[in-house]
């Protein structure tokens, strides 16, 4: 493959190209450098070189809202609301255009060849904001989309199980294949191919234009909550599994036909609630967002760098940039942290406001003349710090993590940060910009104040307030069986002092119920339903606490088979039946007279072989289907067909 690179005259258009497909040139496809991120404090997109660790570029963009994600294409920048899409130019850093989206959610972004995408889960809509720019219907709700090296989305249809896919070019998506009814699972790229991560089944599958391939098995028993990579790391995907706080990096090689190894396990704070992983061709990397810590392993789970995420108002923002590292948002936009993609190590990077400078030429065969000494000011006497900045008091299990920003130090060192609340107080270094304030009482809500010191003196005050809690524990689930539904109910668990908003009950291959009962049903259902108490502390509109899973399986319900024909082959007769496991592993044989053909793994349209036998005019087969729950047989007589 040739290798060229573009280096544009402004910072913005920075990339490389390598060959592949593009609408604008068939030679190049653009990768586009480094990260853009909103700052609602400053009205502005910045733009972070991964390479330095700076800002080199600020566009501004006033009225978009705190939070707003922005993603970048060859040429134009987008600011992502939930209500508009603004968009700026690279090369002028100014607004060119406003476009309304075709829903009001926010989208799972893609930077990718050809694009940025928007797509917008819910409303089963995916938006491509590069050249040829198009808004492609998928007709029913997605899961989280894939990508390609070359540029083609992945999309999973959770409604009809169907997975397609847009290439760079369409303007309508092209499905291959199905996922079996009632199963759960993701899309996922291994080695550049599309994979589909079954959750009920627990197998890898790849997906193309041949439909889904041989299953290859995890070797794990994944939830149907599991968070799935983007793509593998040398060779194995990571998964990150919320019902027992753990991450699995599960072995890809079944799916070359080759002999998989156990998953490898890294153990994660058992109280913490994680993010989706996020790869790189090296590194993994996820957020705690309990702690509000960014985690990086290696492929193997070896741990490589854990960074506390500065900022507040919100969950941080993962995403792989097109040049190999991984850019995390702080919630206000205040901060980048840049993860490395070869080694995993982590740069913070601070969104600060100011315009970024650029280096200034000098002209051939100038001299220049050395400034004249500037005259001392005389000194300036110091004053007490100001008041430290963004103070923010995360809650926590009768406990708060409280960060602020560093005080103006008025020309004295800062020695100390005091804090203090209603019963207590504590002090830390000047050099430190968090503390843990514990012993409080869930419920209550505090307000703690940060006060600056210096040689001079204490300085003003900054506070926040903060409501201390514990999420629910988990309540004991029981699934029950009666007439075809599945009834779930649970008891009210521990709420830990906290008001019970609602119930979030999670089924495979279903939405998201939130109920207020105890008791919901189901139909045609398999696999694992998970059920936590949502709380909250304080008045109605308070932040909300998700509590532990408690968790069932529903039972497994009887298999049924179906003779679909019988044919007459050389080595005696071939039964083709069509097998439904529901939803559980089950196994098919036929049989005529005293011959019984081998017992068979079977789902969906299976063939069944009688050998070594003899037969005269109309017989009788019977095929049998056996899973945990119990076995169904069908009988075909008549003559058995001769030829295909």
């Amino acid at each position: 493959m040739t290798i060229a690179a573009l280096v544009a005259s402004c910072v913005g258009l920075v990339g490389m190209a390598v060959a592949g497909r593009s609408p604008a040139s068939p030679d190049l496809q653009f990768i586009q450098i480094g990260h853009w991120v909103y700052s609602s404090e400053f009205q502005s997109a910045f733009h972070v070189d991964g390479s330095t660790g700076r800002v080199d570029a600020r566009a501004m963009v006033p009225g978009a809202a705190q939070g707003s994600q922005v993603v970048q294409g060859e040429r134009s920048g987008y600011v992502v609301e939930r209500s508009r899409v603004t968009v700026f130019s690279k090369s002028t850093l100014s607004v060119e255009d406003t476009r309304t989206p075709p829903a009001t959610e926010q989208p799972v972004v893609l930077e990718v060849a050809g694009g940025p995408y928007l797509v917008y889960r819910n409303a089963g809509q995916v938006v491509r904001l590069g050249d040829p720019a198009a808004t492609v219907p998928a007709g029913g709700p997605l899961s989280r989309p894939a990508a390609a090296g070359d540029g083609t989305v992945w999309l999973h249809r959770t409604d009809s199980g169907s997975l397609c896919e847009l290439t760079r070019v369409a303007t309508r998506l092209v499905c291959h294949a199905r996922m079996t009814q009632g199963h759960s699972g993701s899309l996922t790229v291994v080695d550049d191919q599309p994979v589909l991560v079954d959750t009920t089944s627990d197998t890898l599958h790849t997906v193309g234009e041949g439909g889904l391939g041989e299953p290859a098995t995890i070797g794990a028993d994944l939830p149907a909550s599991a968070q799935v990579a983007n793509s593998a790391v040398a060779g194995r995907l990571a998964v990150v599994d919320p019902e027992h706080n753990r991450l699995l990096l599960v072995d890809t090689a079944g799916l070359h036909k080759r002999p998989a190894t156990q998953p490898v396990v890294v153990e994660l704070p058992k109280d913490g609630k994680f993010s989706e992983p996020v790869t790189t061709s090296n590194v993994i990397a996820l957020v705690d967002q309990t702690r509000n810590v960014l985690l990086t392993y290696d492929g193997s789970g070896a741990p490589k760098d854990r960074t506390e995420i500065p900022g507040n108002g919100g969950s941080p923002r993962l995403g792989r940039g097109e040049d190999n590292r991984i850019y995390v948002d702080s919630p206000d936009g205040s901060h980048v942290l840049v993860v490395d993609g070869e080694n995993g190590s982590v740069t913070n990077v601070p969104i600060d406001g100011e315009d970024p400078k650029q280096p200034t030429a000098q002209p051939t065969g100038a001299t220049t003349t050395p400034p004249s000494p500037t005259a001392t000011p005389p000194g300036v006497p110091a004053n007490p710090p100001g008041a430290p900045g963004r103070v923010n008091a995360a809650a926590g299990n009768g406990s708060a993590t409280v960060t602020w920003r560093a005080a103006a130090p008025n020309g004295a060192r800062i020695t100390a940060y005091h804090l203090s609340w209603p019963g207590g107080s504590t002090t830390v270094g000047g050099g430190t910009l968090r503390a843990t304030v514990s012993g409080l009482t869930n419920g209550t809500s505090y307000e703690i104040t940060v006060v600056a010191e210096n040689a001079v003196g204490r300085g003003p005050g900054a506070s926040d307030t903060v409501i201390p809690q514990r999420p629910a524990t988990a309540p004991k689930v029981t699934v029950s069986t009666a007439s075809g539904a599945y009834t779930v109910t649970w008891n009210q668990p521990d709420l830990g002092g906290g008001t019970l908003v609602h119930y979030l009950v999670s089924a495979s291959g279903q939405a998201d119920r939130r109920v207020t009962s105890r008791t919901t049903q189901y139909t045609g259902v398999s696999g694992t339903v998970t059920v936590r108490a949502i709380t909250r502390f304080g008045p109605s509109g308070s932040p909300t606490v998700r509590g532990a899973a408690g968790s069932a399986k529903f039972p497994a319900t009887p298999p049924t088979v179906e003779i679909l024909r019988v044919r007459a082959v050389p080595v005696g007769l071939l039964v083709t039946v069509r097998a439904d496991n529901k939803g559980s592993p089950a196994t098919c044989q036929a049989r005529f007279l005293e011959r019984v053909s081998a017992s068979v793994s079977c789902n969906g349209v299976t063939d069944l072989t009688l050998s070594n036998l003899a037969w005269f005019g109309s017989i009788t087969v019977t095929a049998t289907i056996k899973n945990p729950a119990g076995d169904s047989t069908d009988t075909w007589t008549g003559v058995p067909q001769v030829g295909t």
